[in-house]
């Protein structure tokens, strides 16, 4: 009874005590401006256009201009015209999830997308735009996660809480690589994030790639590219509510968000609109604010809380890994995969050159034995690639250098041992015992 009572409590005190609103006096492109809002309003605040009854338009203030609020909508702006009343929310933005939500397609919005019915709301509200656990009191990163990818459990070692980049041109791998992590990750639940993704791959991503063992334990959040600027950021915010509700369950969250790049095209265009001015390859200054603002809340979380483990994937402009995005995403992680076009032309997938991979909880991550093996594995390959160019133009004699001749011996099995299909999966003690046998060391095991 106590609980009933408490619930219904929660429910009347969302509830708006009256109800506030403006008038649309300006449209310019997807730009509304609005006035009689008094001071009702502040960055970030819902507006809900309505120029009929059965018409509602969210929308958001991203700015002020001459005693005017600036809007941008989370869809199209047909039927508005001026004077449309334009209806304040009070309450800041927040959806309500539960563990019934873990199998389902949604869009930014939390609507379900997959025609399976409606989604069964809980009673706690997750705000979209929530603050990171204190610096202070958040817990260490825990023990090594399983992501079930070979070479990233040897070589980049990831631990639970730890947020890692995927930094890759185009089509060279990252969503598959993404959804085998989702699908073999010994985390409890993952959360995956497709903004600004291209529709007919949505379907295939799920289905082919994802399958129905990693939908079963994920709840994936999608905005196409040809949705609304504020509907693609939208779905990261989501993204990270929904992390952030499961990890206060006490779980282990995969926060997995495709891609960053795309999140910060959509604030590129949300800013310009609001009139800032443009400064690194067009991107106003809050782009990187609001990189920040999203990444600093995935993490370990506070005592009895999970972790959300983030992996975010970066799509390098003409695979420039110094562009604006990259660079300041690589100073916001605990470290980096890097996948290089080079190596899926020769066909190695996932193409992830481990040597310019770094993963910042490495050598505390695995044990004495594990970084010794990792260690050897890695001369191994700087050795026989430092020496590639006269290897393969023959000028090269064997016997030269006993560490090249062995180099030459072992590179093409390590590299059939980073070379995965993506319906293959491999644990962390599987991967250092196959590594061992190739460089023929002793291994007693994790």
């Amino acid at each position: 009874m106590d609980r009933l009572f408490k619930q219904v409590e929660h429910a009347v005190s969302a509830l708006p005590d009256q109800e506030r609103f403006g008038r649309v006096t300006k449209i310019l492109g997807l730009l509304v401006e609005i006035a009689g809002f008094g001071d009702s309003l502040t960055i970030g605040s819902m507006v809900h256009l309505r120029p009929s009854n059965d018409i509602d338009i969210p929308c958001e203030v991203i700015g002020f201009r001459d005693g005017q609020a600036l809007l941008m909508p989370f869809g199209t702006l047909e039927g508005v015209g001026l004077g449309c009343k334009a209806f304040i929310q009070q309450r800041a933005p927040s959806i309500n999830p539960c563990d019934k939500w873990l199998g389902r397609v949604i869009n930014g919005m939390a609507q379900p997308i997959d025609g399976k019915g409606k989604l069964i709301h809980g009673t706690i509200p997750a705000l979209l735009k929530n603050k990171p656990p204190a610096p202070h009191s958040r817990q260490r990163l825990g023990k090594q996660l399983d992501l079930g990818v070979r070479p990233v459990n040897t070589f980049l070692a990831t631990c639970q809480g730890q947020r890692m980049g995927i930094f890759s041109g185009s089509g060279v791998g990252k969503s598959v690589l993404l959804s085998m992590m989702a699908k073999y990750t010994e985390a409890d639940v993952s959360i995956i994030g497709l903004v600004g993704e291209r529709g007919r791959e949505v379907q295939e991503f799920i289905e082919d790639d994802l399958g129905e063992e990693g939908l079963a334990r994920s709840v994936v959040v999608v905005a196409t590219g040809d949705e609304p600027a504020l509907m693609r950021r939208q779905a990261a915010y989501t993204t990270l509510a929904l992390a952030e509700y499961f990890r206060d369950q006490g779980k282990q969250v995969l926060c997995l968000i495709d891609s960053l790049t795309r999140f910060a095209m959509a604030q590129r265009e949300i800013g310009l609109s609001a009139g800032e001015p443009p400064t690194s390859k067009g991107y106003p200054p809050t782009t990187f604010g609001e990189l920040a603002r999203l990444m600093e809340r995935a993490g370990p979380g506070a005592p009895n809380m999970g972790s959300i483990t983030g992996l975010f994937s970066v799509l390098v402009e003409g695979d420039d890994h110094n562009e604006p995005i990259s660079d300041a995403v690589r100073g916001l992680v605990d470290g980096h995969i890097v996948m290089e076009r080079s190596i899926a032309d020769r066909g190695r997938y996932p193409a992830i050159n481990v040597l310019k991979s770094v993963s910042r909880s490495l050598p505390a991550a695995i044990t004495q034995e594990q970084n010794d093996i990792l260690r050897a594995a890695k001369q191994v390959i700087s050795t026989y690639e430092d020496m590639a160019e006269l290897i393969r133009l023959g000028a090269y004699r064997k016997g030269s250098d006993p560490d090249v001749d062995q180099a030459i011996l072992l590179y093409p099995y390590i590299e059939e041992f980073l070379s995965q299909d993506k319906d293959d999966h491999s644990t962390i003690e599987e991967g250092f015992i196959r590594l061992a046998t190739i460089l023929q060391v002793p291994y007693s095991g994790g």
